[in-house]
């Protein structure tokens, strides 16, 4: 069976199909801004990355449990012959949840990749314009350091950018970056 590249179209076709909060299209939106910033660092396939990142949550309005958690997204993408390693990538980013090991360069860009947009949000809504473009990298890496601020964004997942070759600093940059391409549709 050959094996299918998820695209964006089909990638934003899958979000308004199965996601339902708007709070969670933007994440989804905000992750596959981040993972095509991600692979045009890595040498990866942009728009690949960027859909891979739209729809690593699909199923999280209809699961909302951390134990089955990106399961159900795997089951959604499996008819599209979609490659093993980006089901594999999309269950990583619940690593902890399904007791499933990251492997790959895909698992660590997922799961750092994905968590670091709740940070750079939450950064955006203490700016006095509340936008991104106000966003500061530095901003984002100092906040991380702030434990009260943000407090359900994993900073371990985060530090997997290292697992990728990149530090914090690099990392933050590229992801509040990415993001700014996207404000737009994310209200910031």
């Amino acid at each position: 069976m050959k094996q299918t590249i998820l695209t964006e179209a089909k990638a934003e076709e899958l979000l308004s199909r199965y996601v339902i909060s708007d709070w969670l299209k933007k994440h989804s939106i905000a992750a596959g801004a981040v993972m095509r910033g991600l692979a045009r660092r890595l040498g990866q396939d942009e728009g690949e990355w960027a859909a891979i990142g739209m729809v690593h949550d699909l199923d999280f309005d209809l699961t909302q449990d951390p134990e089955i958690h990106g399961l159900k997204t795997v089951e959604i993408l499996k008819p599209l012959n979609v490659p093993e390693e980006h089901l594999n990538a999309i269950k990583a980013h619940n690593a902890e949840g399904l007791g499933v090991e990251r492997k790959t360069v895909l698992d660590y860009a997922l799961t750092c990749g994905e968590t670091i947009t709740g940070l750079i949000v939450a950064t955006a809504l203490v700016m006095p314009d509340k936008k991104l473009s106000s966003v500061k990298p530095s901003s984002v890496v100092k906040r991380m350091k702030k434990k009260d601020f943000a407090r359900k964004v994993s900073r371990d997942n985060i530090m997997l950018c290292e697992k990728i070759g990149l530090d914090v600093d690099e990392f933050s940059n590229i992801a509040v970056i990415s993001m700014r391409e996207v404000a737009d549709r994310l209200g910031l």
